[in-house]
């Protein structure tokens, strides 16, 4: 396991790396393509040339989609340098929570049952709390709670939060039942993880 989680290490360096690589490549293009749609270059030099031959007709699907939103064409270079380094960044952080999870869980499996029950009761706790965040956020941004993306928080939050809101009545708008549960696992959870020590 370990010699898996020094390749799943290196593997994750090398993908960073290479997203840095194509960003500054995209950079560039997007820098190139917007001097010359916006004509600082001539239209017949031959770098102009060559962008309309081979580069535009890669930015074609991106551009369609900003000019559909109601942008301008010229800005589709960089939105999809955007869209590389968001998605980059997601990903690559993804990736080495994955790693994190890959060698805690090594760790606490050769500690045995203890190890094992440990990290059962953590990872159980921590989905609670996804939940209870994901349910906060979706409802900042007004998604409904029968999403498919959604659904499974509002499952795993109303039992936990139904009983608080019955004691615990909302400040004005706001409804700090969410943080009360998302508080109250956190020492739940530590007081349970301190008899398994």
């Amino acid at each position: 396991m370990d010699t898996f989680l020094v390749a799943f290490a290196t593997a994750i360096d090398i993908f960073g790396r290479a997203l840095f690589f194509a960003a500054a490549v995209l950079a560039v293009v997007a820098l190139v393509d917007w001097l010359v749609r916006t004509r600082r270059i001539s239209p017949f030099n031959p770098i102009a040339r060559f962008f309309r031959r081979v580069i535009d007709p890669v930015l074609v699907p991106m551009e369609r989609r900003v000019v559909r939103a109601g942008g301008m064409p010229q800005t589709a270079p960089w939105w999809m340098l955007v869209a590389l380094v968001i998605g980059g960044l997601v990903v690559l952080a993804l990736l080495r929570f994955l790693l994190g999870q890959l060698a805690t869980l090594d760790a606490l499996v050769r500690a045995g049952p203890r190890g094992i029950a440990y990290l059962l009761i953590h990872w159980t706790f921590a989905l609670l709390q996804l939940a209870l965040i994901v349910r906060v956020v979706s409802s900042w941004l007004r998604v409904s709670p029968y999403s498919p993306w959604v659904r499974w928080s509002f499952a795993l939050s109303e039992p936990i939060l139904r009983p608080l809101r019955g004691v615990i009545p909302p400040l004005g708008m706001i409804d700090v039942t969410p943080l009360l549960a998302y508080l109250a696992l956190r020492v739940l959870e530590a007081l349970i993880l301190s008899t398994l020590r």
